[in-house]
């Protein structure tokens, strides 16, 4: 399940909340210390990615 990073505005934090994609498309988290939904904002992450494959070196 993808790890997304949000910030709240109102307390000056960042948090990560763990959804599925389908979660996080259908609502925004609320923050874990004021609970509230309208002053988060969603923060742009790395992404860590496993495959099968090994990379081609030219």
């Amino acid at each position: 399940m993808p790890v997304y990073e949000f910030f709240c505005r109102k307390c000056q934090e960042p948090f990560t909340e763990n959804m599925s994609i389908k979660e996080h498309d259908e609502r925004t988290p609320k923050c874990p210390r004021n609970h509230e939904a309208k002053e988060v904002e969603k923060r742009i992450s790395s992404v860590h990615t496993v495959t099968t494959k090994k990379s081609l070196t030219y």
